[in-house]
C-alpha cells in the first residue's frame, strides 16, 4: 500500500471517529434534554432564562424587558423543549408590545376589573358604610363585565364604547340622568385606572372614556312652609295610632327622623341613620350654646349645625331607649355613649323607613305636590334648603357646608330661588 493510500484510510478512520464523537455527544445532550431535564436553560444572551420549580411539574421563565424589568411568567409546559418555544414566543411578544407603547403582557377586561372590585371592596370594608364606592361597584359588576368580558381594554374603540352605552341604556330601560352617568365615568376611570397601576395597560395607550351628560334631572318635590306646619301636627297624633307592636315603635320613630331631617337638611340613610349619641356635643360661641352633629356620607365626614328645636327631637329619642333613658341628656353627652341615635327602644335599628314614609305621607295627603310629584325622604333635605334660602336668607356657601354640597350644585339646583332672592333684596 503506497503512502498517499495509507493516509487517505488514516484520515477515512479520523473522520469516522470525530462523526462518532460528534453523534455521541448530540445524543447525549438529546438524552440529557428530555431524561433529566437542566435546572435552568439560559437563552437569548442570558435575557430569557427557562426553569421548573421544586415539586412543579410546568416550566416557568423569566425575561428581561428592554427597561431593564425582570418578568416571571409561567409557560404551562411540562416538556422542556416546548416549554423553551413558548417562553420565546412572551419573550418576542413582550419586547414587540413594548416598542409599540403597549403593557408587556395582555389580560382581559374581566380580569382587571376583578382586580379593580376588589380594591373597591376593601376601601368600602375601611370605611364600613355605603359610599359612592358601592355604586361604581355596581356599575362595574352588572354592566361592564357582562359586556365587556374577556375583551381587551387596550383595543376598545370609541366605536365600542358608543354600542355599550346603548346596551346599557336598552337594560336601564330608560337613558340614564347625569348623575347616574357621572357614576358610571367614574367607575370606567376607576378599571383604567387600575388597569395602568397595575402595569396591565401603559399610560400611553388611549383608553376611550364613557359619555357623562345625560337626562336633566328633574327638581325633587319640597314642603311649602305652610305643609310643613300641617306635617308636623299631624305627626303629633298619627305616631299613637299604630295597631302592631313594631308600628307602636316605628312611629314615634320616624317622626323624630323627620323633624331631625328637617332641622339640619343631613341626608337621609347612610348620614342619618349612623348617627350615634357620641357623634353630638354642645357647641359654645359667643355665649351662645349650638347643638352640633357630626354626620358621614358620600361626601365625607362633616359637623353640622341644628336648629334649637332639635334638642327636643333628643329628648325624646333618649327618653324611649331603655338601656340610657335613666341618664341625663347632659351626661349623655359628656361620656360620649356610642349608641345609635335612631332606633327602638329594645336597640334594634329598622333596615329603612322609607315604607312608613310613605304610609305617612299617604295618611296625611302630602304624598303629592302640586305638580303631581310623589315626595319621598329627600324632599325633607330638599325644603330644608329651600326654606333656608328663601325664608332665612342663608348665603349659599354657608348652606353648601352645611349640606356637604358645592355651592356651584346648589347654585345649579337652587338658581330659581337665588334669583329670587337677588329680586327681593333690589326691589
Amino acid at each position: 500500500m503506497t503512502a498517499a493510500l495509507k493516509q487517505q484510510d488514516t484520515d477515512r478512520h479520523a473522520d469516522s471517529n470525530s462523526a462518532a464523537v460528534l453523534s455521541l455527544a448530540h445524543q447525549r445532550r438529546l438524552t440529557a434534554l428530555h431524561s433529566a431535564p437542566p435546572h435552568s436553560v439560559s437563552l437569548r444572551d442570558g435575557e430569557l432564562v427557562v426553569y421548573r420549580r421544586n415539586r412543579s411539574l410546568l416550566y416557568q421563565c423569566r425575561y428581561k424587558l428592554a427597561d431593564g424589568i425582570w418578568v416571571r411568567q409561567t409557560t404551562g409546559k411540562a416538556a422542556l423543549e416546548h416549554a423553551v418555544v413558548r417562553a420565546c414566543d412572551l419573550y418576542d411578544e413582550a419586547r414587540y408590545r413594548q416598542r409599540l407603547g403597549l403593557a408587556h403582557r395582555t389580560h382581559s377586561f374581566a380580569h382587571i376589573a376583578a382586580v379593580c372590585v376588589g380594591e373597591l371592596r376593601q376601601q368600602i370594608d375601611v370605611k364600613g358604610k355605603k359610599t359612592a364606592l358601592n355604586d361604581y361597584v355596581s356599575c362595574i359588576e352588572r354592566y361592564f363585565v357582562p359586556y365587556f368580558g374577556e375583551r381587551q381594554l387596550e383595543t376598545l374603540t370609541r366605536k365600542d364604547v358608543v354600542e355599550f352605552e346603548v346596551w346599557r341604556d336598552r337594560q336601564m330601560l330608560r337613558r340614564p340622568k347625569t348623575s347616574t352617568l357621572n357614576n358610571f365615568s367614574s367607575a370606567w376611570n376607576r378599571v383604567i385606572a387600575t388597569a395602568v397601576q397595575h402595569g396591565y395597560v401603559s399610560e400611553r395607550v388611549p383608553v376611550p372614556h364613557l359619555t357623562s351628560k345625560g337626562e336633566k334631572g328633574t327638581t325633587r318635590p319640597a314642603f311649602s312652609e305652610d305643609e310643613v306646619t300641617k306635617l308636623l301636627a299631624f305627626m303629633e297624633e298619627w305616631q299613637h295610632k299604630g295597631r302592631l307592636a313594631v308600628e307602636r315603635e316605628i312611629r314615634p320613630l320616624l317622626r323624630d327622623y323627620v323633624e331631625l331631617l328637617l332641622l339640619t337638611g343631613m341626608r337621609h340613610g347612610t348620614e342619618a341613620m349612623n348617627i350615634r349619641w357620641n357623634h353630638i356635643e354642645w357647641h359654645t360661641k359667643d355665649g351662645v350654646r349650638y347643638l352640633r352633629i357630626w354626620v358621614s356620607g358620600k361626601t365625607g365626614g362633616r359637623w353640622l349645625i341644628a336648629k334649637h328645636r332639635a334638642v327636643e327631637v333628643l329628648q325624646r329619642l333618649h327618653a324611649r331607649q331603655k338601656d340610657i333613658a335613666a341618664m341625663s341628656l347632659e351626661t349623655l353627652f359628656a361620656e360620649r355613649v356610642p349608641h345609635l341615635l335612631f332606633r327602638f327602644s329594645d336597640g334594634y335599628q329598622p333596615q329603612s323607613l322609607v315604607g312608613t314614609f310613605r304610609k305617612l305621607m299617604r295618611d296625611s295627603g302630602l304624598l303629592k305636590d302640586g305638580e303631581g310629584k310623589t315626595r319621598t325622604l329627600y324632599s325633607l333635605r330638599h325644603t330644608y334648603a329651600t326654606l333656608e334660602l328663601l325664608r332665612a336668607g342663608t348665603d349659599i356657601h354657608t348652606l353648601a357646608r352645611q349640606m356637604g354640597n358645592s355651592a356651584a350644585m346648589l347654585e345649579r339646583h337652587y338658581s330659581k330661588l337665588t334669583a329670587t332672592m337677588a329680586a327681593e333684596k333690589l326691589a
